[in-house]
C-alpha cells in the first residue's frame, strides 16, 4: 500500500471539506451585499433625482401595506373615499409638482392651496392621509414622505375599485411651502374647453392621449352642482333627458352642495364607462362632454369606450408620468412628520 497516496487522499478530503463550509458564509456574505447594492442603488437614483419602486424596501419595508391596508379600511367604510384619493394626488402633482403641498394648513407665512377654488369644499380624505401617515410613522418614524404617501393612495384607490395597477415611483420629499394663486392657476376648472384641457396639461409635461386617459378617473366619484350648472343649464351638446334630471336636483340657483356621479351608470366601479357615456353626451361636467364633441380627442374616447385593457394601460401610464412632475428629491424639501404643516 502507498503511504503517499493515502496521505494525498486524506489532504484532498479536508481541503473538499473546507471548501464545503466555506459556501455558506460566501452565499450569506453575497446575499447582504447584494442587498446593501439594491438599497444603495434606490438611494442613489433618488439623490440624483430619480424615484425607484424599491425606494422604501430597506428603510421602511412595511411602507406599501400599512397605505394599502389604510386605504381599504377608508374606501370599505366609504366607497367614495376612493376616487377622493385619486383626486388628491392628481391636484397635488399640478401645483408645483407632486410635493404634498396640497396637504398643508394655511400658516401665517403662506396661504395654502385647500382654499383654492378648484380644491375649496371639493377635495377631501384629509383625515385618511392623517390616520395613514401615522401609522407609517409609527412603523418608521420620519421615512415615508406624505407626497409618496398619496402617490401609493391614488394606486391603490384606483386597484380597490376594479382598475389597473401599476408599480408607483418612490423617493419623493415634501414642501414646506403651499400657494393658493398656484392652484388656481395651475388646475384646470371643469368649465374648460378642449383646447385649453390639452394647454392645462400639456404645461405639466402631459399629452393629449395622457390627458384623455386621466379624466378617465372620473369613471368614479361625485361632483357638486357648482361644477355642472352651466352644462346642465347652458351647453347643447348633453342629452336632454339627462340634463332635465340633474336640473332636478341642481336648480339655477341654491342647492350647490348637491351631489351626482360622474359616471351615472357605474360610479363606484373603475371602468370605461365614463367613455360610453360621453358617446351618449352624457358626461356630468362640461369638461368632460368637451373630449367628445367633433373635436381632436374623438377618437381616444370612441377607443377607451371599446376597449377597457387598453384604457388601463394607457391611464396607468399616464399616472407613473403624471406622478414625476417635478418631484422634490436628494435633500430638496423635507420628510413631513404631520402632512398638515412643516417640521
Amino acid at each position: 500500500m502507498n503511504t503517499f497516496s493515502v496521505n494525498d487522499d486524506k489532504q484532498q478530503q479536508k481541503q473538499k471539506q473546507k471548501k464545503l463550509k466555506s459556501l455558506p458564509m460566501a452565499a450569506g456574505f453575497c446575499f447582504y451585499f447584494l442587498i446593501i447594492v439594491v438599497a444603495f442603488g434606490a438611494s442613489l437614483e433618488a439623490a440624483n433625482g430619480k424615484l425607484s419602486t424599491k425606494f422604501y424596501k430597506s428603510t421602511c419595508p412595511k411602507a406599501l401595506s400599512i397605505v394599502q391596508e389604510g386605504v381599504a379600511a377608508a374606501i370599505k367604510n366609504e366607497t367614495r373615499m376612493g376616487a377622493s384619493l385619486l383626486r388628491l394626488h392628481f391636484h397635488d402633482c399640478f401645483v408645483n409638482g407632486c410635493d404634498g403641498s396640497l396637504l398643508l394648513d394655511d400658516t401665517a407665512n403662506f396661504v395654502g392651496e385647500k382654499t383654492a377654488v378648484p380644491n375649496n369644499n371639493s377635495v377631501r380624505g384629509f383625515n385618511v392621509v392623517d390616520d395613514i401617515k401615522a401609522k407609517l410613522e409609527k412603523s418608521c418614524p420620519g421615512v415615508v414622505s406624505c407626497a409618496d404617501l398619496l402617490a401609493i393612495a391614488a394606486r391603490d384607490s384606483t386597484v380597490y375599485l376594479g382598475g389597473p395597477s401599476w408599480k408607483v415611483r418612490l423617493g419623493r420629499r415634501d414642501s414646506t411651502n403651499a400657494s393658493k394663486s398656484a392652484a388656481e392657476a395651475s388646475i384646470p376648472p371643469p368649465t374648460s374647453n378642449l383646447s385649453a384641457l390639452i394647454s392645462s396639461f400639456a404645461a405639466q409635461g402631459l399629452s393629449s392621449k395622457n390627458m384623455v386617459a386621466l379624466s378617465g378617473a372620473h369613471t368614479i366619484g361625485l361632483a357638486r352642482c357648482t361644477s355642472f350648472r352651466d352644462h346642465i343649464y347652458n351647453d347643447t351638446n348633453i342629452n336632454k333627458s339627462f340634463a332635465k334630471s340633474l336640473q332636478q336636483i341642481c336648480p339655477k340657483i341654491g342647492n350647490d352642495s348637491v351631489l351626482a356621479d360622474l359616471d351615472l351608470k357605474t360610479p363606484f366601479s373603475f371602468d370605461k364607462f365614463y367613455y360610453m357615456n360621453l358617446l351618449k353626451k352624457k358626461g356630468l361636467l362640461h369638461s368632460d362632454q368637451q373630449l367628445f364633441n367633433g373635436g381632436s380627442a374623438d377618437n381616444m374616447v370612441n377607443t377607451f369606450a371599446k376597449n377597457t385593457s387598453l384604457f388601463f394601460k394607457d391611464f396607468s401610464i399616464a399616472m407613473v408620468k403624471m406622478g414625476n412632475i417635478k418631484p422634490l428629491t436628494g435633500r430638496a424639501g423635507q420628510i413631513r412628520i404631520n402632512c398638515r404643516r412643516v417640521n
